[in-house]
């Protein structure tokens, strides 16, 4: 029985992503205290009505959270067998979203007292143990509720062929970098096409700009030299046990030379057989 930890964050997305998890066949069980949680696969193991269970364990079990990382040790040793998904998000924008909802943060329940930044950066510091030992991190901070969920999709597929996932981000530099990146490759040393007016709205998506970026011979052996790390550490990726790799490129806007090497990337490692996915982050189209 395959067995999901789900955690996190408090509002950074958990439920969109049991959603997900859902729709791919996991059985999910939300909010399970810790210590509840041998009892619990044991209960559904010996139903036998689901080989892959996601159970979301969070901050609303209270300072009882922090017995989480024993009780999976100790359910280890009873041959059960954990992925952790941890799902983040930068602390200004829990925060936002907490007044937005005006929903009162796990914390506040128990402690009136504190404010939402106290809370968030009070959970975070609870929470950081569990991160430092996830399987795989999303930050949804700048995704939609439908990319998060085609990130958990994509990252947690059944088929054993699709079982690891490689992820392209796009982004710009005066935006900041992505918090979930495993690697990330600066562009902006390469020729940039925003300095030429025909090619300046137009961004990597469209042919001319990438065929503009490719000319460049820096341009062609960065690629020869990405080409031949990403190959040789995917390998060590997966002895690792990882079930994704985040690959972010970055330029200064994030509209031309970072889209123009996501999408190569994404294409190439795609005609090798391994399942990817690209985002672009900051691209106007």
């Amino acid at each position: 029985m395959e067995v999901l930890i789900v955690t996190g964050m408090s509002g950074a997305g958990k439920s969109n992503a049991v959603n997900a998890l859902e729709d791919i066949g996991y059985f999910c069980a939300d909010n399970i205290p810790p210590t509840l949680l041998p009892a619990f696969l044991k209960e559904v193991k010996e139903s036998d009505e689901a080989d892959k269970v996601a159970v979301v364990i969070d901050m609303r079990a209270g300072l009882s959270f922090s017995n989480l990382i024993t009780v999976l040790d100790k359910a280890r040793s009873s041959n059960y067998k954990f992925k952790i998904l941890f799902i983040d998000a930068d602390d200004d924008v829990l925060i936002r979203r907490f007044k937005e909802t005006r929903r009162l943060h796990p914390l506040i329940n128990r402690d009136s007292t504190l404010s939402v930044t106290d809370a968030v950066t009070m959970e975070r510091q609870y929470l950081q143990p569990v991160k430092n030992i996830s399987d795989i991190v999303i930050d949804s901070t700048n995704l939609s509720v439908i990319q998060l969920r085609n990130r958990v999709k994509d990252a947690f597929l059944s088929r054993p062929e699709d079982s690891f996932v490689l992820h392209f981000i796009s982004f710009g530099y005066k935006h900041g970098i992505p918090r979930d990146c495993d690697f990330v490759f600066d562009m902006r040393g390469l020729v940039n096409p925003y300095y030429v007016p025909e090619l300046r709205e137009k961004t990597g998506l469209d042919k001319e700009v990438r065929e503009y970026v490719m000319r460049d011979e820096n341009s062609q052996k960065l690629k020869r030299m990405l080409e031949e790390f990403i190959l040789f550490i995917l390998p060590l990726s997966k002895l690792e046990g990882k079930s994704q790799l985040v690959i972010g490129f970055g330029c200064t806007g994030g509209h031309h030379r970072s889209v123009t090497f996501a999408e190569i990337f994404n294409d190439f490692m795609d005609s090798l057989g391994y399942r990817t996915t690209v985002h672009h982050r900051d691209c106007l189209k």
